[in-house]
């Protein structure tokens, strides 16, 4: 069976502390538990989710969305984007199966990237070993203020920005982002195009600004 793979790549510095980090595991849970409801979903998506503060780990490898149990995340430390670029290319290099004369591999994963502040090392490093990576569309997502977005523009084409980190509008971004996989797989489960830009994906809510 052809995965659809979902890559969280979750900031959790000292500065989403407090209401941002709680509203980000709440999100977490909505999502699963929307996905689990949508048979599509449960048959194709898998997910992982990989946490940054002063260094990037992945907390959960790619998993069945009926396996899957939400990690503890707690906010602390600096802003490594760079560690979590270069360490989503190494998962998926070594998670997703590709496609070979004698079968397809998985779909392109779907990489949704949350961070609320800026890059505290070398993100272009990073980013040099994620274009390598085969990856389907990458949604960055600025969260309040302090984001960076110019530096999101340039790690991806699609970059949204949320005017606050507080609880509602991270939950809206979520449930964004659990609609997006149920078009996703939906759309490869029905052997359509694989979902490579914004226009492929369910409009955001009014709390999701698109970044021009």
């Amino acid at each position: 069976m052809r995965r659809l793979p979902v890559y969280l790549l979750l900031d959790t510095s000292g500065s989403m502390h407090g209401e941002p980090i709680e509203a980000v595991k709440n999100g977490v849970q909505i999502l699963v538990s929307t996905l689990r409801q949508d048979p599509y979903a449960l048959e194709t998506a898998y997910l992982s989710v990989i946490t940054f503060n002063n260094a990037a780990s992945q907390l959960v490898p790619l998993t069945e969305l009926s396996a899957f149990q939400p990690p503890d995340i707690k906010a602390s430390g600096t802003t490594a984007l760079g560690d979590a670029l270069r360490l989503l290319a190494e998962r998926i290099d070594a998670e997703i199966a590709r496609t070979t004369a004698e079968e397809k591999g998985d779909w392109k994963p779907l990489v949704f990237l949350m961070t609320d502040g800026a890059p505290t090392d070398d993100w272009a490093r990073g980013l040099e070993a994620l274009k390598k990576a085969r990856t389907g569309i990458i949604v960055a997502c600025a969260a309040g203020q302090g984001a960076d977005t110019s530096i999101l523009k340039q790690i991806t084409e699609v970059v949204v920005q949320l005017d606050t980190a507080d609880s509602n509008t991270i939950k809206a971004f979520f449930k964004w982002v659990s609609a997006s996989v149920s078009t996703g797989s939906q759309k490869v489960d029905q052997g359509q195009k694989e979902v490579t830009g914004l226009d492929d994906l369910p409009p955001p809510p009014p709390e999701v600004n698109v970044v021009i």
